[in-house]
């Protein structure tokens, strides 16, 4: 299920939910809920997305983080730009071994040539589990 904006840029719209588009978020079972520029919303289970002792990858976090925090940078970089991730980091807080992880994007600095946001991923408690931090450029065509 992903809910985007009306007003969504169609090529980032087709790369989003195209066939072809964001196949790293399907292969990891990710669920965009809400999609904009200051606040988006995304799930991804647990299952398939573990490390050999069966907790939630660190590199799973990261990807809903980074998944996220690029969709939102895109948004805002609108059309005939695009956002490319130069920085990235994750503290990881809790580990969970099921259910589901969701992740809140709230963007901290929206300028016209970066863009920062942090992503919250807490378990289906409620509980914090990892903080991503991500900040993109964004780019002319």
């Amino acid at each position: 299920m992903t809910t985007v904006p009306d007003d969504l840029d169609p090529e980032l719209r087709e790369r989003l939910l195209g066939t072809e588009g964001g196949a790293l978020v399907k292969k990891m079972g990710i669920e965009l809920l809400e999609l904009s520029a200051e606040h988006s919303v995304a799930r991804m289970p647990v299952e398939g997305n573990t490390q050999v002792i069966g907790l939630l990858h660190g590199g799973a976090h990261v990807v809903l983080g980074e998944s996220l925090g690029s969709i939102s940078s895109a948004i805002h970089a609108g059309p005939g730009r695009y956002a490319v991730g130069i920085e990235i980091n994750a503290t990881h807080s809790r580990s969970i071994t099921e259910g589901w992880v969701t992740a809140t994007c709230d963007a901290l600095v929206l300028g016209r040539t970066l863009a920062t946001h942090e992503i919250v991923m807490r378990d289906d408690q409620g509980r914090r589990l990892s903080t991503v931090r991500m900040t993109n450029m964004l780019r002319d065509r």
